[in-house]
């Protein structure tokens, strides 16, 4: 049983550690494509073209399932995607639904990158959800470049995020969700800037969660094994080490 995960950076990573706390040990492959990312300020032609080429990859390694562990490639080529391949491709979907149902009479704002906010997969998410006034999307496509960079915790991001979220009335609003990977290793800097009444809501557990129902787990391994590529380059674990470290922390 091998379980790909794909995103364009390091953002993945995050879904790839919730997985490794929920689900018994697997052989994962964690695909991250630095060299061409980040994939939100591209065009969807671009993305698919790229996605094709590394589901072709996937393909080569015998993957069960591939979770895309970013919004913006599910977005733009998930449903071409699975047209092609015959193994469960798991796709990331901004946690709207959840956000909206514990919200009440408040509003829900959803940070992600341009590229996300655009697509007509999300618009008809929220036209499902009758959700297009409760929904205030902001993107804050220069957290992806951050968070490849490692600049958490950095006055340069708090200084960024203030300025983006300076008109937001926060009374009226009950949740943040997170739609992309790379956003969740700001949490911290987040809450540092949200009133505290304001919830924080990813869609990795949801997403691991659909990957748990898509294909029979693996049961006799006895530790999580993941081997790692960089734009199909073979790289070591510690590569991405302080990514891992940040995760475990939160």
């Amino acid at each position: 049983m091998k379980i790909g995960f794909f995103d364009s950076g390091v953002g993945g990573l995050s879904v790839l550690h919730t997985a490794m706390q929920v689900l018994p040990p697997q052989h994962y492959i964690y695909f991250a494509d630095s060299k061409n990312a980040p994939y939100g300020n591209k065009s969807k032609k671009e993305i698919k073209k790229l996605m094709f080429d590394v589901v072709d990859f996937f393909q080569k390694k015998e993957v069960d399932a591939l979770v895309i562990a970013c919004n913006t490639a599910t977005s733009a080529a998930v449903k071409d995607l699975r047209k092609k391949y015959n193994f469960p491709i798991i796709g990331m979907e901004p946690a709207i639904k959840p956000a909206i149902e514990k919200s009440k009479n408040k509003k829900v704002l959803l940070f992600a990158t341009e590229l996300t906010l655009k697509e007509k997969k999300l618009k008809q998410l929220i036209k499902r959800l009758d959700a297009t006034k409760k929904v205030k999307k902001i993107p804050l496509q220069e957290l992806v470049i951050f968070g490849e960079e490692m600049r958490w915790n950095d006055p340069v991001v708090l200084k960024y995020l203030n300025k983006k979220l300076r008109k937001i009335d926060w009374n009226d609003y009950s949740s943040i969700v997170l739609g992309c990977t790379h956003f969740l290793f700001f949490k911290n800097d987040f809450q540092k800037i949200i009133p505290p009444h304001i919830e924080i809501i990813d869609g990795n557990l949801g997403t691991v969660l659909h990957l748990k129902n898509q294909i029979h787990l693996d049961t006799s391994r006895e530790n999580n094994k993941v081997d790692y590529y960089i734009s199909k380059e073979k790289v070591k674990g510690d590569t991405f080490k302080p990514f891992v470290t940040m995760l475990s922390r939160m």
